[in-house]
């Protein structure tokens, strides 16, 4: 995992505009956007070594923040802005924001999506009401696409985390924070392309000076680090993650102006963590979360030293693919050692496999997937592979496995 922390550069008058202007935006979101519940988690306190909270903005209408920075931005349009429709490009998050929002104000809303959007997320936001174009592969080639229909339509682009008044409504949900946990000392907040978190860092810098936020990117979509130390927002190649909603390839100017004012540190956590991020937050919380919305959580797994409790990880999304999240959760597994990937060699012969079978049932492994090769150049010609997918307790458990298998005579490697 890495960090990175911009020094301030004077009076934060951007954060404080913002901050000001979220008390407004609160206002007009009332009876809009729920006030998220923020639960205790015992499980996620005992590995940090101090009291952990959840800000649950999963359990947000349309599941995520999104809907309050979305209605915001067009509440605020004028009646001839209104009349002439709203055009917006998202992975899936934002789409719904707006698709809510849109209904809820009785406008024409157009969405782009990249054409691998989770299904979920599409068919949600066609039930919203709005018209979905799939285009891109990427949110930096749908938002451009989008923004083409914009200018040819007069339709208003309403960006995901670009404007002030996006930025305002999601920092209500800093203020939120401020009030259910007055003794927060640090905020973690999922970074993609900087909304959420300027708001949330602005409204804590003015109602909770004491709080320190700390952002967190997927290692694997890390666009903010290579901008904080050019001093602006540059255009950064992202690799593949399963945080596919903060995967945003170049920062918003509007949140990197407040990110950089305010000197917000940016942590980065790799996939594993992610994903036991992901397991943690379901078993133990019991809550469905998303994988970009669940690296805050990612990070305090990977290095909680240095975060001063309590501290609150905002669980920024709940929308998330069936198959992602299976797929997710399984990588959750491996890392916490409840799978065990092993090749085993034994003699071909009639019995050895079920040998091998009996040591492993006699310590209580459960096979889930298993496969037996008799041509490999490393065989000899009585000898096979049988390579298997195990279920096991835990970390003592595969050692006991590993253990057994070898006292038993078998060559065991692990995979």
């Amino acid at each position: 995992m890495t960090s990175s922390s911009p020094e301030r550069t004077g009076r934060p008058q951007h954060a404080r505009a913002i901050a000001d202007d979220a008390r407004a935006a609160a206002r007009l979101l009332d009876g809009v956007a729920y006030r998220t519940p923020v639960h205790t988690s015992r499980a996620l306190s005992a590995l940090a070594g101090v009291p952990v909270l959840l800000k649950c903005e999963n359990l947000q209408r349309s599941g995520s923040f999104k809907v309050r920075g979305a209605y915001v931005r067009m509440a605020r349009l004028s009646a001839q802005e209104k009349a002439r429709g709203v055009v917006a490009a998202s992975a899936g998050n934002h789409a719904q924001g707006v698709a809510l929002a849109a209904a809820e104000l009785g406008i024409r809303a157009v969405v782009y999506m990249p054409v691998d959007a989770a299904l979920p997320k599409v068919a949600a936001t066609r039930e919203y009401g709005a018209e979905v174009r799939l285009v891109g592969d990427t949110v930096d080639e749908t938002l451009a696409a989008a923004a083409g229909e914009a200018a040819r339509s007069g339709a208003v682009l309403i960006h995901p985390f670009d404007h002030p008044d996006v930025v305002a409504g999601q920092g209500t949900v800093g203020l939120e924070i401020a009030e259910q946990v007055p003794d927060a000392r640090t905020v973690l907040v999922p970074l993609g392309g900087g909304g959420l978190t300027a708001g949330v860092a602005a409204t804590l810098a003015d109602a909770a000076p004491h709080v320190r936020v700390v952002a967190v990117q997927a290692e694997r979509a890390a666009s903010w680090p290579g901008s904080l130390a050019a001093g602006r927002p540059t255009p950064a190649r992202l690799s593949s993650t399963m945080a596919d909603g903060i995967a945003v390839g170049t920062p918003g100017r509007v949140p990197f102006e407040v990110l950089a004012e305010l000197g917000v540190e940016v942590r980065t956590v790799p996939e594993l963590e992610i994903a036991r991020a992901l397991l943690l937050v379901a078993e133990r919380a019991k809550l469905v979360v998303e994988p970009a919305g669940a690296v805050g959580v990612g990070a305090l797994l990977a290095d909680p030293s240095g975060l001063e409790g309590p501290v609150v990880a905002v669980l920024s999304g709940g929308n998330v693919d069936p198959n992602v999240q299976m797929r997710a959760l399984r990588h959750g597994l491996a890392a916490a050692g409840r799978y065990l990937q092993l090749r085993v060699r034994l003699d071909d012969r009639p019995g050895s496999l079920a040998v091998l079978l009996e040591v492993i049932a006699g310590v209580g492994g459960n096979i889930m997937h298993i496969d037996h090769t008799r041509t490999d150049i490393d065989l000899a010609v009585d000898e096979a592979w049988v390579q298997m997918q195990l279920e096991t307790k835990g970390p003592d458990h595969c050692d006991l496995l590993v253990d057994r298998l070898r006292a038993a005579g078998f060559l065991v490697v692990a995979t």
